[in-house]
């Protein structure tokens, strides 16, 4: 093995799906995203599919329309940043449903696909994409004429349960659709973990699927070796990698391995990471470099074929903990470079 071994656990992704599906009485829709946040649409959206999924969610048209000649005719697929400017044809080829989050995207969208399925984004209070409250009271009645498929929010704190902001927005997202007769969506995988009084109609988890915080329950879904390249004694005093970042103060073998930051492993993780072989720890020395990472495997009995990064012994997000940012970034990040293999 001369690259890194990604392996990525489909079964474990429906498990994740149908666990969040059981938490409530909505529908269970799926975010796809970022390629299936960076785990690969063309294989994560058909094993949701035959789950029972039937509502997915992109960032963009052009990820709708990849994700329409995947899927096939059938599921609903809405676009969260809506109808923008050149996005038509797109919209139209792939039947996608764009989620409007603006007076100017809802005129857009009438004027040159008519007739054609959307949705309304409303900002409850994230103040990022959507109609806000003026904005929607004014449109309200013009938008609801041409009868959308789908109201939707977003929270902004919903991995903070204790977060007053999360109530905050509930209230203000409740008030704006009371009484209205279409189906509503405000839950991601966070907002699913809140409650029941946030799942309304359909719900749409994203990085739980994938076996990120918050779902602390979720089976883990990726796992990645890395292989010893090389293997080394290094002298009391002696120096390992770029800038003299680590110095020893104990004979110390140390483990090249082939992944860098190239490879997504974030170079702000540095010496607080570490990688495992067969559960026993091994700290990563020195700096992160572009294809190569040295660890201290001083503690480890033998020289290991390869240390894993990822899998049942630390998850995305501790791995993002060492590089001070969230699971989600880790998972997005990950490589080209990888030998991917998916367990069906």
């Amino acid at each position: 093995m001369s690259v890194a071994q990604l392996t990525i656990d489909l079964p474990a992704i429906v498990a994740n799906w149908r666990a969040l599906d059981a938490a409530g009485q909505a529908e269970t829709g799926a975010v796809l995203k970022a390629n299936a946040y960076g785990l690969g649409m063309d294989r994560v959206g058909p094993a949701l599919a035959t789950a029972g999924a039937r509502h997915f969610f992109v960032a963009a048209a052009k990820e709708g329309r990849q994700l329409r000649r995947i899927l096939g005719p059938g599921p609903v697929i809405y676009v969260f940043s809506g109808h923008v400017p050149g996005d038509a044809d797109l919209i139209r080829a792939g039947a996608l449903v764009p989620l409007i989050n603006s007076v100017d995207q809802l005129l857009l969208h009438v004027e040159s696909l008519p007739g054609h399925p959307f949705g309304i984004q409303l900002d409850s209070g994230m103040n990022r994409l959507g109609m806000e409250p003026a904005e929607w009271s004014a449109l309200r009645d013009l938008a609801l004429a041409q009868k959308p498929e789908l109201i939707m929010s977003h929270l902004a704190c919903a991995d903070e349960p204790k977060h007053t902001m999360n109530m905050q927005q509930l209230k203000t997202f409740s008030e704006m659709t009371e009484g209205l007769d279409v189906p509503r969506s405000l839950a991601a995988t966070g907002g699913i973990l809140l409650g029941s009084a946030y799942h309304f109609e359909l719900t749409r988890p994203g990085v739980g699927l994938y076996g990120g915080l918050p779902f602390v329950d979720a089976k883990p879904v990726v796992t990645l070796d890395i292989p010893v390249i090389q293997t080394r004694e290094v002298q009391i005093g002696e120096s390992v990698g770029y800038g003299n970042a680590f110095v020893a103060n104990r004979l110390t073998r140390v483990a090249t391995i082939a992944a860098g930051y190239a490879d997504g492993l974030i170079r702000a993780m540095g010496p607080r990471a570490v990688v495992t072989a067969d559960g026993v720890k091994a700290p990563v020395i020195g700096r992160v470099s572009m294809d190569m990472l040295t660890v201290d495997i001083t503690d480890i009995d033998g020289d290991p074929q390869s240390l894993q990064m990822l899998g049942v012994h630390q998850s995305v997000d501790t791995v993002a903990e060492y590089a001070g940012t969230i699971g989600y970034e880790v998972l997005t990040s990950l490589g080209a470079r990888y030998d991917r293999t998916y367990v069906t």
